[in-house]
């Protein structure tokens, strides 16, 4: 009987007029997809701002201010593991110049120091880690260096280049590369025409599988904010014609949201730190977010079509610090709690071009509902609401969006019910979905 009425409902679905399984508008790549299914992963800052309290270096540090005194990036990976991070990207440089592997294009490294005696390399070390842990690794570079004296001039992009190149063919695969927007003075005064094409270009050859990350992409877009949160309106496509990266990025509210119309695939990715600042610093432990206040972003990133880049600095002596630990350790406890039962698995469902009808065989409770599209196929989906109740013939309002994306996490006072209608009230194409689940979350 059931076979018979999957079959029923996939005759209603495909037999409707105008309803196919063609793409519609941009659609990602694979290392798109690839991107939007990590949902969550850690940024590590990490450098001579970690020993002197600053948050941008001004690039005349000693290197030797650079001294881990317990340095393990086991830990940091194992950590990222038990947190339900898919991956670490590490600032392998930034704006101060100081490069965390021993660079033959700069002077100012961890060559430099004395930390191991100027044989350290932190990217070999959490290359190496993240391998062990079966998790995955990306490089932040800074485009500006405030030590490097060719930045300035035509030389300084050949620099860039060769610094990437370094990292890209000496330290295994990455799977995201992360541009700043600052452009700021080097150490002669002069600012950097930077040559973002060829800086793509040679990226993609040296790594074809990379996404990369600015304000206009091309890959992966800023938000707008660093706060970790995405519009509740949020669409994956966005206009870059005209734009540039840093003080030529598009408005904040439109990084925030995406272009409703917008030519390219760019997908949001919302970076917030796990403390006050971005790098360590001593007086902060009292500023670690809790893992109910993580959660909360994660609704607000991930639940809106967003992939979480949660920052988490280690500490001086080279260690995340316990108390970060802990919220991490929290967040992913509550996150396994809220989404451990799907209560929809198995439930009968009717779908039309307007609406999705969820049967359940026996009345529920629940608060939490998560959506998916199909976003190979494209982003359509412009508003829904959705209703439900326990009489077939009358059905109460629940809760209302605009955009589902690659997944929505909606959560709303806890309802008693056996029917769920989640209709389509505006739409650029027919909408198809792929899961749908169900939750009774803490």
């Amino acid at each position: 009987m059931k076979k018979n009425i999957a079959f029923l409902l996939i005759t209603i679905l495909f037999s409707l007029p105008g309803f196919s399984q063609e793409k519609f508008g941009p659609t990602p790549t694979k290392e798109q997809l690839a991107w939007h299914d990590k949902e969550f992963y850690l940024f590590m800052h990490f450098g001579p701002n970690t020993f002197t309290d600053l948050e941008w270096g001004h690039g005349s540090e000693d290197p030797n201010v650079f001294n881990p005194t317990a340095m393990d990036c086991n830990q940091w990976a194992s950590i990222a593991k038990a947190s339900g991070a898919k991956g670490i990207i590490i600032t392998a440089k930034h704006h101060d110049g100081f490069c965390l592997w021993p660079s033959k294009f700069s002077n100012h490294t961890v060559r430099e120091s004395k930390w191991m005696d100027g044989k350290g390399d932190v990217l070999k070390m959490l290359s190496e880690a993240c391998k062990k842990q079966g998790i995955e690794m990306g490089v932040y570079i800074s485009p500006w260096d405030r030590n490097h004296p060719d930045y300035g001039t035509p030389q300084y992009n050949e620099v860039y280049i060769n610094t990437m190149k370094e990292l890209l063919t000496g330290y295994g695969k990455f799977f995201e590369l992360w541009w700043d927007g600052a452009n700021g003075e080097g150490p002669n005064g002069k600012k950097q025409q930077y040559d973002f094409t060829r800086f793509k270009d040679s990226a993609l050859s040296y790594q074809s599988q990379l996404v990369i990350f600015s304000d206009i992409g091309p890959h992966v877009r800023w938000v707008g904010n660093e706060n970790g949160i995405i519009g509740e309106t949020n669409w994956n496509l966005l206009d870059t014609a005209g734009f540039k990266r840093g003080e030529g990025a598009p408005p904040n509210d439109t990084l925030n949201s995406g272009n409703y119309n917008g030519k390219n695939w760019i997908g949001a990715e919302a970076d917030v730190s796990i403390r006050k600042g971005w790098f360590f610093h001593p007086g902060e432990d009292s500023t670690v977010k809790s893992g109910a206040t993580l959660f909360d972003l994660y609704l607000k990133s991930v639940g809106r079509g967003g992939n979480m880049l949660l920052n988490v600095p280690p500490n001086r002596a080279g260690l995340i610090s316990s108390v970060d630990s802990a919220a991490l350790m929290s967040f992913k406890k509550i996150r396994e709690e809220a989404f451990a039962n799907n209560i929809l698995k198995g439930a009968n469902i009717l779908r039309t071009k307007e609406f999705i009808e969820i049967h359940l065989a026996n009345e529920v409770s629940l608060n939490t509902l998560v959506l998916k599209e199909k976003i190979n196929l494209g982003q359509r989906v412009v508003r829904f609401e959705i209703t439900g109740g326990n009489d077939i013939n009358k059905f109460d309002p629940i809760v209302a969006g605009t955009t589902i994306g690659h997944k929505r996490i909606l959560q709303f006072p806890t309802q008693k019910l056996k029917y769920l209608r989640i209709k389509f009230t505006q739409y650029k194409a027919i909408p198809i979905l792929g899961d749908i689940e169900g939750y009774l979350a803490p």
